[in-house]
């Protein structure tokens, strides 16, 4: 019968239906009280921290139908145009910065693909170089505040471990995301070079023009963390802020945002959180089905017993989350997987919050992952191209963030170095 359902889910069956029907199965063979299901889902709504998650939502969705992301293409093209390889560094920067906000870098793919594939061939770059740029360009985003997979991966890991909190998860972000989203851009300018393509001389009045037609959205990420990293707001609060302060500024100051289509922004927020929430629900009663089998302990003891070098478990690790990031949208891995992950890996003496980025940025990289990554479909949907075209493009980035994962995961200073 399990297998049933996930043939189900393998076909599009909603995620929270297979998690409630095998949460159910689960607990009228072993006994339980199927109520502990419902008690799950009442014990989210005491959670503080999910209090982030529709504010942040909201905002992301927000930026991406407006006119903000063609307001920063303008900026960073004045600011970088004349390197070699600028709008290249423009796309990694302008993705990087949605995909942040958004959660999802497939909704950056749907946002900027038609603004940023025919600007990248305009300028000359070869099309595996440009469709490699949009499709990847942006998926180490999820690094980076306030983003929804940090959020949610604090809410799942933080009764696991203490030290586990969405401040933390944002301070361990910053570097690994900004040592990503260099490297990239490095590639970015080889990109240019190699096409040849011409740089555009720096012309101060127009990036005082673009600055001064950006002046309202500007002060948003500084606010947001630096309110964050100070101290002086903690995770919800920003949220709320963010989330006023972008409808004020995309529906009354600029105008760009009619109440017609708020509407239906509102409800994709509502359809993503209702979603999460109804996934992380159904999650939580077969984490609690797991442990009360102590299938955790048993995974413990299993891999325990055939790996002892710390080392070896995380090259282990990394296979196994890219694989997981194939198949499983970043939201449903976090649920599944994390609750077993992290006792596992405190045994071999990882760092939960180290962990946590190791996760992400194993997730992101699956994204875009040959030949299943789901950012790939969704590239070949928006930009109308072959999927093995768009899979042969990303192999280079696919390269470098692998690079950047042996980084992050090798290199826990990196992640820690912020975290108190």
């Amino acid at each position: 019968m399990t297998w049933i359902w996930i043939a189900f889910a393998l076909l599009g069956v909603p995620m929270f239906a297979v998690f409630g029907a095998l949460a159910m199965m689960a607990y009228r063979s072993s006994g339980m009280d199927f109520s502990i299901v419902i008690g799950e889902l009442t014990r989210l709504t005491g959670m503080p921290m999910l209090q982030a998650l529709p504010m942040f939502a909201l905002a992301g969705y927000v930026l991406a139908g407006s006119r903000a992301s063609q307001r920063l293409l303008r900026i960073t093209r004045a600011a970088f145009g004349w390197m070699p390889g600028g709008l290249a560094m423009v796309c990694i920067v302008l993705c990087t910065f949605l995909t942040a906000f958004t959660g999802a870098s497939g909704v950056t793919i749907v946002a900027l693909g038609g603004l940023l594939l025919p600007a990248l061939l305009k300028d000359g770059y070869r099309e595996k170089a440009a469709l490699g740029l949009v499709t990847s360009g942006g998926n180490m985003g999820v690094l980076f505040a306030p983003s929804l997979p940090l959020i949610l991966y604090g809410i799942i890991a933080q009764p696991i471990s203490s030290e586990v909190t969405i401040d933390a998860l944002f301070r361990a972000g910053v570097l690994p995301g900004l040592l990503a989203v260099g490297l990239l851009c490095a590639y970015g300018v080889w990109a240019g070079l190699h096409a040849r393509i011409p740089r555009h001389p720096f012309v101060l009045r127009e990036l005082g023009a673009a600055l001064w037609e950006s002046k309202w959205e500007i002060p948003l990420p500084f606010v947001v963390l630096g309110s964050i990293y100070s101290g002086i707001l903690v995770a919800s609060e920003a949220a709320v802020i963010t989330a006023a302060y972008v409808l004020l500024v995309e529906v009354f100051i600029y105008r760009e945002m009619p109440f017609r289509k708020l509407a239906s922004i509102i409800r994709d927020t509502v359809v993503l959180v209702g979603g999460v929430l109804l996934i992380l629900g159904m999650g939580m009663a077969i984490t609690n089905f797991l442990i009360d089998q102590e299938v955790p302990q048993l995974i413990l003891d299993w891999v325990g017993g055939r790996i002892q070098n710390p080392l070896i478990f995380l090259i282990a690790l990394n296979l196994f989350l890219l694989g997981v990031g194939c198949v499983m949208d970043i939201y449903t891995a976090t649920i599944v997987i994390v609750p077993l992950l992290a006792p596992l890996a405190a045994q071999y003496g990882i760092h939960p919050v180290h962990l946590a980025i190791i996760f992400l940025a194993n997730l992101a990289i699956g994204y875009s992952t040959p030949p299943v990554g789901m950012n790939l479909f969704i590239a070949a949907m928006r930009l109308n191209k072959p999927l093995m075209k768009l899979a042969a493009a990303s192999l280079a980035l696919m390269g470098l963030m692998l690079g950047i994962l042996i980084l992050i995961t090798y290199w826990p200073a990196l992640s820690l170095v912020f975290v108190k």
